[in-house]
C-alpha cells in the first residue's frame, strides 16, 4: 500500500504542473530521438555500403597502386604509376597466379563530355567489357563493347541514363557522336536507372576500352586499378599471395613494408567498412547524448523549483507522519517517471524521423537505404534516460526529505 500511495502521490504532484511537466523532459526527447536517429542512419549506412561490397562479389580482388594509406595525409599516395601493362601481363600469366580467373584494367577520372549545345561532366571509366560481368550493370539499350574493340583502340562510348538525358533528352543516343577529350565516341549503349553499384553511379558514368581511356583521354601508360577476380572464394586467399609475390618480383622489392601497391578483398573492405561505420555511429551518438545531460540539470532545476513551491505540503505531509524515506521516494519516483516518459516519447519520435528520413533516401533520392530500428540503441537510452532520472533526481528529493517540518509549516 505505501508503495501504491507514492506513486499516486507522485503522479498526482506531476498531472498537477503538466506544462511544466511537458518542458522539462523535452530536453530527454529530444535527446533520446537524436541518439536512435543517428544509430538508425548509422545502421542504415553501415548495410548500405556492405551490400554495395558484397555485390561486388566474395571472389573479386582489387590491386591498387601506392603505399596503403593510414590516414588523410597519405591517401594521396594511391595515386602514382607503379601498376602497369608488364604488371598487367605478369598477372595474366598462370604460371605466376594459377587461381586467377580474370584480370581487368581500370582507368577513372571526370571528363566533360558533349554533344551540340549540351555538355555534361560524367565520371569516365576505362575497362574492358569484363566490367559486366564483375559489377553486374548491362546495357538497357544497345550493347557492350567487344575484345576487338578494347585492342583497335575504338572510340566507342556506353553512358549513364543521366548523361543520356543531359545530352540527348528524349532522343535516341546510339549511334550518335559525343566529344570527350576533343575526341568522338560513338555511344553504343545506354545504361538504365541503375542508381548507386558498388560505389560506382553509373547513371552518371561513361565507360570506354581502356585502350581508348590511356591514349587519348587521360594520356596514361599505367593504371588506376586492377580488379582480379579468383577462380573460387576458396582461392582467394591464395590469389592475393600470388598478386603480391608477382609484383614485388617485377618491382625488385625485398621488403614488403616498402610495397608501391596493396591488395584488398572484399572481406577486407567489408570488415573495415563495418568498423569505420561503426565507430563514426558511436561518437556521433554520444555527442548526441549531451543533450541528456542538459536534459537532466533541466530536470534537477525543476525538481527543485517543485521543492520550494511544495515546502508546505511536504512540511505538512511529515507532520501527519511522512517518514524522510517516503519523501524521498515520492521526489525521486518523479524525476524517474520524468526521464522515462522523455525515454519512451524520444524512442517514438527517433524512430518516426529515421522511417522518415530511410524513406526519403530509398524513394526520393534512389538509394538502397532501409530501415534499421536501433533495438541497442532504444535501450541504452532507456536505461540512461532513467539514470539521468535517478542521478539529478537525488539532490533535489534529498533537499525535500530533509526539510524540518515546523519550518516547512511556516514556509510562505
Amino acid at each position: 500500500m505505501i508503495i501504491k500511495y507514492v506513486v499516486k502521490t507522485s503522479l498526482s504532484g506531476l498531472r498537477a504542473h503538466k506544462s511544466r511537466s511537458l518542458l522539462t523532459i523535452l530536453g530527454i526527447v529530444i535527446g533520446i530521438a537524436a541518439i536512435i536517429l543517428v544509430m538508425s542512419l548509422g545502421q542504415g549506412a553501415q548495410s548500405l555500403i556492405l551490400s554495395q561490397i558484397q555485390a561486388i562479389g566474395p571472389r573479386t580482388i582489387v590491386v591498387i597502386p601506392g603505399r596503403q594509406p593510414t590516414g588523410l595525409t597519405n591517401i594521396l599516395s594511391t595515386f602514382t604509376d607503379s601498376l602497369k601493362d608488364r604488371d598487367l601481363a605478369a598477372l595474366e600469366n598462370k604460371n605466376n597466379v594459377p587461381h586467377l580467373d580474370t584480370i581487368m584494367p581500370v582507368l577513372f577520372g571526370g571528363e566533360t563530355a558533349s554533344f551540340g549545345n549540351n555538355a555534361y561532366r560524367p565520371t569516365v571509366f576505362g575497362v574492358t567489357s569484363l566490367f559486366a560481368k564483375i559489377y553486374n550493370v548491362y546495357p538497357s539499350v544497345g550493347r557492350l563493347f567487344n575484345d576487338d574493340e578494347v585492342k583497335s583502340y575504338s572510340s566507342v562510348a556506353i553512358i549513364g541514363s543521366k548523361v543520356k538525358k543531359q545530352l540527348f533528352g528524349n532522343d535516341d543516343a546510339i549511334g550518335q557522336k559525343i566529344r570527350i577529350k576533343n575526341q568522338s565516341f560513338r555511344v553504343i549503349g545506354v545504361f538504365s536507372n541503375s542508381g548507386q553499384s558498388s560505389f560506382l553511379n553509373f547513371d552518371e558514368a561513361a565507360i570506354i576500352p581502356y585502350t581508348t581511356a590511356q591514349q587519348y583521354v587521360f594520356g596514361i601508360k599505367y593504371f588506376h586499378r586492377l580488379v582480379v577476380e579468383a577462380d573460387s572464394e576458396a582461392d582467394v586467399p591464395q590469389t592475393v599471395e600470388d598478386i603480391k609475390i608477382t609484383l614485388r618480383n617485377l618491382h625488385n622489392i625485398t621488403d614488403p613494408s616498402k610495397d608501391d601497391f596493396f591488395v584488398e578483398t572484399q572481406a577486407q573492405a567489408m570488415a573495415i567498412a563495418g568498423t569505420v561505420t561503426s565507430v563514426f555511429t558511436l561518437f556521433v551518438a554520444a555527442v548526441a547524448a549531451i543533450s541528456l545531460l542538459v536534459g537532466g540539470i533541466g530536470i534537477m532545476n525543476i525538481m527543485l523549483v517543485s521543492v520550494t513551491e511544495r515546502t508546505k505540503e511536504i512540511g505538512l505531509r511529515k507532520a501527519l507522519g511522512a517518514t524522510e524515506r517516503d519523501i524521498l521516494a515520492q521526489f525521486l519516483l518523479e524525476a524517474t517517471i520524468l526521464t522515462a516518459t522523455g525515454g519512451i516519447g524520444g524512442i517514438l519520435l527517433g524512430s518516426s524521423l529515421s522511417f522518415i528520413t530511410a524513406l526519403i533516401l530509398s524513394k526520393i533520392l534512389g538509394l538502397g537505404w532501409l530501415y534499421s530500428f536501433p533495438v541497442a540503441g532504444a535501450i541504452w537510452g532507456l536505461a540512461v534516460a532513467a539514470s539521468v532520472g535517478l542521478v539529478f533526481g537525488i539532490y533535489p528529493a534529498l533537499h525535500a526529505a530533509r526539510l524540518n517540518p515546523v519550518d516547512a509549516l511556516r514556509y510562505e
